[in-house]
Formats: C-alpha cells, sequence, structure tokens
C-alpha cells in the first residue's frame, strides 16, 4: 500500500515538473490590424529581448512584422541616464515593430518602421 502511494506520489510530482509549451501570443481583440503603434509596448523597454518577449510586443503593438537590431543605442542620454534611441523615429505607422538592444540583450528602444 505505501509502496503504491509512493509511485503515485512521483508520478505527481514529475508531472509537475515537466514544462509546459508556451501559449500562442493572441491579440486581445482578436485582429492584428498591421498598423504599428508603440503606447501599449513602451513598458518593455528594459526588459530582456526574448522570444517571448518580443513576439508579445510584436503583437500588442499591432505590427505584422518586427525586426530586433542588436548591440548598443548610440545616441545621447536622456534625464534618467538612458539613451533615448527613438529621438525622430516613428511612433506609429507602417506594419513592423523595430526592437533595439543593448549589449546585455535589453530592449533600449522600440519604435515602428
Amino acid at each position: 500500500m505505501i509502496r503504491f502511494f509512493s509511485v503515485a506520489a512521483a508520478a505527481t510530482v514529475l508531472a509537475a515538473c515537466s514544462s509546459a509549451p508556451l501559449a500562442q501570443v493572441q491579440p486581445i481583440d482578436g485582429v492584428i490590424s498591421g498598423h504599428c503603434h508603440i503606447d501599449k509596448v513602451r513598458g518593455a523597454v528594459g526588459l530582456a529581448a526574448s522570444a517571448s518577449t518580443v513576439e508579445r510586443a510584436r503583437v500588442d503593438s499591432d505590427s505584422l512584422q518586427v525586426r530586433v537590431i542588436r548591440g548598443d543605442a548610440q545616441s545621447g542620454a536622456t534625464a534618467s541616464g538612458h539613451a533615448d534611441a527613438t529621438a525622430g523615429q516613428a511612433q506609429s505607422g507602417g506594419e513592423r515593430l523595430t526592437i533595439q538592444t543593448g549589449p546585455y540583450n535589453n530592449i533600449t528602444a522600440i519604435h515602428c518602421g
């Protein structure tokens, strides 16, 4: 009887530890318009540029495409000390979201185009 419970407990623990696949990222309203807007994804600046974060930003911005530019932003610093790589960049428009990353794979800037 004890052996049965220990096998059942081990099976439960192993099942809980198995990695579940990530759910597919879907837009809230069910439709991606294809017209980029960054107002809903500004909060991603500073996060790690993982595949899931990049895809979530693409969907939340209503963009059909996403481009990740690796490297360090070379523009001047803002009052907060962060580089303002979006100066002069589009806040909305086009079908592509562009994400710039820093040397440690953190998102440093987001813009359309």
